[in-house]
Protein backbone atom coordinates (compact mmCIF):
# COMPACT_ATOMS: atom_id res chain seq x y z
CA UNK A 1 0.00 0.00 0.00
CA UNK A 2 2.66 2.50 0.84
CA UNK A 3 3.87 1.83 -2.14
CA UNK A 4 0.88 2.70 -4.21
CA UNK A 5 0.89 5.80 -2.72
CA UNK A 6 4.47 6.89 -3.29
CA UNK A 7 3.77 6.06 -6.84
CA UNK A 8 0.41 8.18 -6.80
CA UNK A 9 2.52 11.15 -5.40
CA UNK A 10 5.31 10.95 -7.34
CA UNK A 11 2.54 10.73 -10.49
CA UNK A 12 0.77 13.45 -9.35
CA UNK A 13 4.05 15.28 -8.56
CA UNK A 14 5.31 14.95 -11.94
CA UNK A 15 1.61 15.35 -13.45
CA UNK A 16 1.13 19.22 -11.64
CA UNK A 17 -1.54 21.15 -14.01
CA UNK A 18 -3.87 21.41 -17.10
CA UNK A 19 -5.81 24.68 -17.76
CA UNK A 20 -10.03 24.74 -17.55
CA UNK A 21 -9.40 28.77 -18.41
CA UNK A 22 -7.80 28.69 -22.01
CA UNK A 23 -4.72 28.52 -21.20
CA UNK A 24 -2.46 27.21 -24.14
CA UNK A 25 -1.80 23.20 -23.98
CA UNK A 26 1.65 21.57 -23.30
CA UNK A 27 3.76 21.24 -26.17
CA UNK A 28 2.29 17.49 -27.56
CA UNK A 29 4.89 14.69 -26.43
CA UNK A 30 6.08 16.64 -22.91
CA UNK A 31 5.64 13.79 -20.11
CA UNK A 32 6.98 15.36 -17.55
CA UNK A 33 7.05 19.28 -15.38
CA UNK A 34 10.09 19.53 -13.00
CA UNK A 35 9.71 20.89 -9.60
CA UNK A 36 11.04 24.09 -10.82
CA UNK A 37 8.61 24.42 -14.05
CA UNK A 38 6.08 23.91 -11.36
CA UNK A 39 7.41 26.93 -8.85
CA UNK A 40 8.41 29.17 -11.93
CA UNK A 41 4.40 28.63 -12.64
CA UNK A 42 3.61 29.29 -9.36
CA UNK A 43 5.31 32.64 -9.49
CA UNK A 44 3.84 33.54 -13.10
CA UNK A 45 0.09 33.33 -11.63
CA UNK A 46 0.95 35.53 -8.28
CA UNK A 47 2.15 38.05 -10.12
CA UNK A 48 -0.47 37.92 -13.11
CA UNK A 49 -3.19 37.07 -11.03
CA UNK A 50 -5.89 40.59 -10.92
CA UNK A 51 -8.77 39.91 -8.88
CA UNK A 52 -9.87 36.77 -10.63
CA UNK A 53 -10.26 33.91 -7.97
CA UNK A 54 -8.57 31.26 -9.87
CA UNK A 55 -5.37 30.55 -12.39
CA UNK A 56 -5.09 27.38 -13.96
CA UNK A 57 -2.44 26.37 -16.07
CA UNK A 58 -1.67 22.98 -18.54
CA UNK A 59 1.04 21.13 -17.53
CA UNK A 60 0.29 17.38 -19.14
CA UNK A 61 -2.37 16.39 -20.87
CA UNK A 62 -2.94 12.80 -22.20
CA UNK A 63 -6.28 12.12 -24.06
CA UNK A 64 -8.45 12.03 -22.23
CA UNK A 65 -7.11 13.05 -18.31
CA UNK A 66 -6.33 16.54 -18.23
CA UNK A 67 -4.07 17.92 -15.24
CA UNK A 68 -4.11 21.14 -14.08
CA UNK A 69 -2.41 23.37 -11.71
CA UNK A 70 -4.35 26.36 -9.61
CA UNK A 71 -3.75 28.64 -8.02
CA UNK A 72 -6.28 29.81 -5.51
CA UNK A 73 -5.98 33.39 -4.20
CA UNK A 74 -10.11 33.93 -3.30
CA UNK A 75 -13.54 32.06 -3.33
CA UNK A 76 -14.81 31.44 -6.68
CA UNK A 77 -17.43 29.44 -7.73
CA UNK A 78 -18.95 26.06 -6.91
CA UNK A 79 -18.78 23.21 -9.54
CA UNK A 80 -20.41 20.00 -10.44
CA UNK A 81 -18.68 17.83 -13.13
CA UNK A 82 -21.33 15.66 -14.80
CA UNK A 83 -18.93 12.98 -16.84
CA UNK A 84 -15.76 13.18 -14.65
CA UNK A 85 -14.58 12.70 -11.57
CA UNK A 86 -11.68 15.37 -10.15
CA UNK A 87 -8.82 14.30 -8.17
CA UNK A 88 -7.11 17.25 -5.59
CA UNK A 89 -3.97 17.20 -4.66
CA UNK A 90 -3.04 20.41 -1.90
CA UNK A 91 0.59 21.52 -3.36
CA UNK A 92 0.76 24.18 -0.99
CA UNK A 93 -1.56 26.71 1.22
CA UNK A 94 -4.70 25.37 2.94
CA UNK A 95 -8.53 26.30 2.24
CA UNK A 96 -11.78 24.97 3.16
CA UNK A 97 -13.32 22.39 0.49
CA UNK A 98 -17.33 21.81 0.51
CA UNK A 99 -18.43 18.51 -0.96
CA UNK A 100 -21.93 17.30 -1.91
CA UNK A 101 -25.18 19.77 -1.18
CA UNK A 102 -26.70 21.37 -3.74
CA UNK A 103 -25.54 24.05 -5.62
CA UNK A 104 -27.21 27.88 -4.89
CA UNK A 105 -27.92 29.88 -8.60
CA UNK A 106 -27.47 26.79 -10.70
CA UNK A 107 -26.17 27.70 -14.25
CA UNK A 108 -25.23 25.25 -16.93
CA UNK A 109 -21.61 26.48 -18.23
CA UNK A 110 -21.47 23.94 -21.36
CA UNK A 111 -23.10 19.99 -21.68
CA UNK A 112 -21.12 18.68 -18.82
CA UNK A 113 -20.56 21.36 -16.17
CA UNK A 114 -22.53 23.16 -13.94
CA UNK A 115 -21.87 26.11 -11.39
CA UNK A 116 -23.45 28.10 -9.08
CA UNK A 117 -22.73 30.97 -6.68
CA UNK A 118 -21.98 28.13 -3.59
CA UNK A 119 -23.23 25.54 -1.79
CA UNK A 120 -26.30 24.59 0.75
CA UNK A 121 -25.55 21.82 2.77
CA UNK A 122 -22.66 19.44 1.83
CA UNK A 123 -19.59 18.51 4.27
CA UNK A 124 -16.76 21.37 4.99
CA UNK A 125 -13.13 19.95 5.56
CA UNK A 126 -10.04 21.76 6.08
CA UNK A 127 -7.37 20.49 3.72
CA UNK A 128 -3.44 21.37 3.42
CA UNK A 129 -0.52 21.22 1.86
CA UNK A 130 0.10 17.44 1.02
CA UNK A 131 -3.60 16.37 1.34
CA UNK A 132 -5.57 14.30 -1.63
CA UNK A 133 -9.68 14.46 -2.08
CA UNK A 134 -11.36 12.75 -4.29
CA UNK A 135 -14.78 14.51 -6.12
CA UNK A 136 -16.94 12.01 -7.87
CA UNK A 137 -19.00 13.06 -10.63
CA UNK A 138 -22.65 14.92 -10.00
CA UNK A 139 -20.48 15.92 -7.02
CA UNK A 140 -21.35 19.85 -5.85
CA UNK A 141 -17.41 21.06 -4.75
CA UNK A 142 -16.15 24.51 -3.57
CA UNK A 143 -13.58 25.79 -2.14
CA UNK A 144 -15.14 27.98 0.18
CA UNK A 145 -12.73 29.80 2.21
CA UNK A 146 -8.85 30.32 1.31
CA UNK A 147 -6.27 30.85 3.57
CA UNK A 148 -4.43 33.29 2.02
CA UNK A 149 -3.62 31.00 -1.03
CA UNK A 150 -4.13 27.54 -1.44
CA UNK A 151 -2.31 25.54 -4.64
CA UNK A 152 -3.70 22.61 -5.89
CA UNK A 153 -3.29 19.61 -8.36
CA UNK A 154 -6.28 18.83 -10.45
CA UNK A 155 -6.71 15.69 -12.36
CA UNK A 156 -9.98 15.11 -14.47
CA UNK A 157 -10.88 11.18 -14.80
CA UNK A 158 -13.57 11.08 -16.94
CA UNK A 159 -15.94 8.32 -16.47
CA UNK A 160 -15.62 6.28 -19.72
CA UNK A 161 -11.69 6.63 -19.99
CA UNK A 162 -10.78 4.57 -22.78
CA UNK A 163 -7.72 1.68 -21.74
Amino acid sequence: MRFILKGLVALLVVFAANAQQGAAAPPAGKTMVSAAEVTALIAKAKAERKDQPIIAQSLLQLAPYNVSLEYRASVGAAAVHETEAELFYVVDGSATLVTGGKLKEEKRTNPENLTGTGIDGGESRHVAKGDFVMVPDHTPHWFSKIDGTVVLMSLHLPLHAAH
